[in-house]
């Protein structure tokens, strides 16, 4: 290693003091570099360049178990303990940047529907448990504002919709956007925080027509929707905040990419086994029909 270190900074330092810094010889550094390289140098080598490859395809998302397994998808045979490694040696570091977050408190003192999730957050098949939330994204135009309605059973982002102000209308659009794709039978169950543009009449009027069961945390426990509020890190830590929006157009562009090329079909879940939502769902397929209706 110490040889390597010299080979990648001659163009840098004098090799001789290099050498003399390291505790190592300049004729032991000329003989190194004339010996062939050798089969694991050469594995090696090529395994840190797949690890780049996937690196820079991942946007520098994955820290180092979901990079082996990504690895390991591909065939390509390796030790998680080697992958992390590697990644500390060549700075292959994910983004994970944290900021403070603002906390919006709506004065509504009773909700309009009880805690039916109860913090269970394991669904038995698709279409019957949705989750859904809302989050605030900066740019320099303003606050751009995203609802999102979540699959518990596969983790995926079945709806979504994005406006310049946070009213009723666009948790309504995240719904309709989830009951367009899904079409699921009566009986689900729909659970939110009591944020006014769930509790409001419009948006209740959307579950009851669809037979759909609401729920709803308790006030200020943000632990009861723990679900959606982890896709909201796993967004600002992954893709936000490391990114300055000029517009909300460039924002919106930016969260749609997110959300429907690299979240719901690429990103390895470790709750789903590391495999992507839209994967979990291919390999569990289960027929919208057998819905049965909650008991709430």
């Amino acid at each position: 290693m110490k040889y390597a270190f010299v080979g990648t900074h001659c163009a840098d330092y004098r090799i001789g003091r290099m050498c003399g810094a390291l505790g190592v010889s300049r004729s032991g550094y000329y003989a190194w570099r004339r010996r062939p390289e050798s089969a694991r140098a050469q594995a090696t080598r090529g395994l840190v360049e797949q690890m780049r490859q996937l690196h820079r395809q991942t946007k520098e998302r994955y820290g180092a178990v979901k990079l082996w397994h990504a690895l390991t998808a591909l065939g390509v045979s390796c030790g998680r303990h080697r992958v992390a490694r590697l990644r500390r040696l060549h700075g292959l570091e994910a983004r994970r940047t944290r900021r403070f977050r603002v906390l919006v408190e709506h004065h509504q003192f009773a909700p309009s529907a009880p805690n039916r999730l109860q913090q269970v957050f394991v669904a038995p098949a698709a279409n019957r448990i949705w989750v859904g939330d809302l989050t605030m994204i900066a740019t320099r135009a303003g606050w751009l504002y995203l609802a999102v309605v979540l699959d518990l059973y596969s983790r995926r982002i079945i709806g979504w919709a994005m406006r310049a102000k946070p009213d009723q209308q666009l948790a309504i659009e995240a719904l309709r956007m989830a009951l367009a794709r899904r079409r699921p039978q009566p009986g689900l169950m729909h659970h939110t925080d009591q944020g006014a543009q769930y509790t409001s009449v419009a948006y209740q009027q959307v579950l009851t027509q669809q037979g759909i069961t609401a729920s709803m945390s308790r006030k200020g426990n943000c632990y009861d929707n723990a679900v959606v509020e982890s896709f909201f890190s796993t967004l600002k830590n992954e893709l936000v905040h490391d990114h300055d929006y000029h517009t909300r157009d460039e924002a919106q562009t930016a969260v749609f990419e997110f959300i429907e090329v690299f979240y719901n079909r690429q990103r390895l879940h470790q709750s789903l086994g590391y495999v992507s939502p839209e994967q979990f769902e291919t390999n569990n397929p289960v027929p919208l029909c057998t819905c049965p209706r909650n008991q709430g």
